[in-house]
């Protein structure tokens, strides 16, 4: 940040406390005089470590069980809000050693008592009082309790007992629809994952960051290659693999058709339910694309494994294609969005993503196309681009080919998160972020900034659409605070008026100019929390270098920033914002904005 800057912030908070009675918001905290914020990272707090193996969210062990035996009796899983009907179905499952008789056991929540049947059991077994419907619901095998207990949807303690002697007691919070609540262990070694348990969504997968030795990669942007993701269709020879979000590019859905002609198995899965409604341009490609015998799946709905499926990803034979844009004219087409693209070919990661796609398109909350074709409402998409209008880009960044030393495979919600905060807290020296927006409460800008209090020169570009000026705004005007009062390197600008390019809508990161993030999660908790999203971390300068080029020239070219004017005023919204008792929450020790859900781009 330039010191006039700096200084220009730091007036204007000063002039706003003096207005407000010494009240500043924002996710510096409550009083600029004592900033909740400020000064280093909490001593004797180790940083999570740096192998991708052991960067895991979800409760691995509890839905890959192991095939060692059970040293004592406990209970494992919970699954008290099923998709059914006054959630008919609903059990437990109780873990056990070798052959234990359970014939004088019982399970109570403290006001209802079910009894075990008379039989002996091993490993895991599903306990209900409806074993039809239960057994649609788990592999494994279920076991009818005598009696009329609920497992509450809202939060319950359930006691397991041998006649007066207590077993095991598990204890659980609210049940998020469709998600099992899976118990921890000492034997657990993820320090996410608490004797207390975890809700995990129903068969959603639960994989760790795949790495490989990857030695080349070509790297492009778009809007100015959008040659690239035509060619890497055009190159499968046997299978092609595409998921994405939304699709309504009729020169992909005519390359993936032609593919299909020639023989190549063609698969293709995006999302059931989009914010605002399917767009009325997937109608005739999905159509097109069932014509040409193209296997076409939709997921999502009430209760579904993610909130959206949002990535956005080809598999064709062995090479892999991941980039930021949807498959439609205003993303891959290169007729409006800043977006970042890579393309390399490694059977590991091949293998590794097109796992992730058979089991998103294999699970329970996916139809067939045909299926959703004929109960889907198809709307108008009012940010599309006119039949009419083709807009142009000049070509400034070629797909160039670059070296690597290694590549990651990362997902969300499993692995995402912990990874990327794991990168960002191993920066020495700089971090170049671009996002269409970013969430103030999410655990990466926290790492970010935590990086600059380490000395880490940081800088964040925004995109100032409409829809995004308003939050970005205000994002820019609490890190620019925080800059000036503590002394950091933070900068940040957002794009305006660029004759490269619409808008931006890259979601990328670069530490140190040794590694580059390219992949479809925004910078915000439902991203990493409830999407299914996929992401490459390229660790190598060539590649970095690539990305960080992109991204100084739309630094250096026209860019909006605060002005003195500007940041008063929006000191003062978010002041009066807070008055009125809105749009804040804690995050750690520090007051943060909380923004609508946005719509996923």
């Amino acid at each position: 940040m330039s010191g006039s800057s700096g200084r220009a912030v730091a007036l204007c908070a000063l002039l706003a406390c003096s207005l407000l009675g010494g009240l500043t918001v924002g996710i510096w905290g409550a009083s600029a005089a004592t900033p909740l914020a400020a000064g280093p990272a909490p001593s004797g707090v180790a940083p999570p470590s740096a192998s991708p193996t052991d960067s895991v969210t979800c409760p691995v062990d509890r839905l890959s069980p192991t095939t060692q035996d059970a040293t004592q009796p406990r209970l494992v899983e919970v699954a008290p809000n099923p998709t059914t009907d006054q959630n008919v179905g609903e059990f437990v499952v109780l873990e056990t050693p070798p052959e234990t008789h359970v014939g004088t056991w019982t399970l109570t929540d403290g006001h209802t008592t079910a009894t075990l049947p008379n039989e002996t059991v091993s490993g895991r077994t599903a306990l209900s009082t409806a074993p039809n419907a239960t057994t649609d619901l788990t592999d494994d095998p279920v076991l009818e309790l005598d009696g009329s207990i609920r497992f509450a949807a809202d939060g319950d303690v359930l006691e397991l007992r041998n006649g007066s002697t207590t077993v095991d007691t598990v204890e659980y919070d609210r049940a998020p629809l469709a998600q099992r609540w899976y118990r921890g262990s000492a034997a657990d070694s993820n320090p996410e994952i608490t004797a207390d348990g975890q809700w995990w969504p129903h068969d959603a997968t639960c994989v760790p960051p795949t790495q490989s030795d990857v030695s080349t990669a070509t790297a492009f942007v778009l809007p100015d290659e959008p040659a690239v993701p035509l060619e890497t269709i055009r190159s499968a020879e046997n299978r092609l693999l595409l998921a994405g979000y939304t699709i309504t590019s009729s020169d992909i859905a005519d390359e993936l058709a032609a593919a299909a002609d020639r023989g190549v198995e063609v698969t293709v899965l995006i999302e059931a339910s989009p914010v605002g409604g399917t767009p009325a341009a997937s109608e005739p490609v999905l159509e097109s694309l069932l014509e040409s015998d193209v296997d076409v799946g939709a997921t999502g709905g009430e209760g579904a494994r993610y909130r959206f499926h949002h990535p956005k990803y080809a598999v064709a034979d062995d090479t892999v294609l991941v980039t930021t844009e949807n498959w439609g004219p205003s993303g891959v087409g290169g007729e409006s969005s800043r977006g970042w693209g890579v393309v390399l070919e490694d059977p590991t990661l091949a293998t590794e993503l097109a796992a992730v796609f058979e089991a998103d398109f294999d699970g329970w909350d996916t139809v067939s196309g045909e299926a959703y074709l004929a109960d889907t409402s198809f709307v108008e998409d009012d940010d599309g681009i006119a039949a009419d209008v083709s807009p142009s880009y000049p070509t400034e960044h070629d797909a160039e080919g670059v070296s690597t030393t290694s590549a990651e495979l990362l997902v969300a919600p499993d692995n995402a998160e912990p990874r990327l905060r794991t990168l960002i807290a191993d920066a020495d020296d700089e971090i170049l972020v671009k996002q269409a927006s970013i969430d103030p409460s999410l655990s990466l800008l926290e790492e970010t900034v935590d990086a600059a209090r380490r000395g880490v020169d940081v800088r964040i570009l925004l995109d100032s659409t409409w829809y995004h000026e308003d939050d970005n705004e205000a994002l820019a005007a609490d890190l620019e605070h925080i800059a000036a009062s503590e002394g950091l390197s933070i900068d940040i600008q957002l794009v305006d008026d660029s004759d490269r390019f619409e808008k931006i809508h890259a979601k990328g990161v670069i530490i140190d100019r040794e590694v580059a993030v390219v992949g479809s999660a925004n910078w915000n908790e439902n991203a990493f929390e409830n999407n299914r999203e996929v992401m490459l971390a390229l660790h190598g300068s060539e590649a970095a270098a690539y990305y960080a080029a992109v991204f100084d020239a739309d630094w250096e070219g026209d860019s909006w920033s605060l002005s003195l004017g500007t940041v008063v005023v929006v000191l003062l919204a978010l002041a009066f914002a807070a008055l009125v008792g809105r749009r804040y929450i804690q995050f750690g020790d520090e007051t943060k904005i909380v923004k609508p859900e946005e719509k996923s781009r």
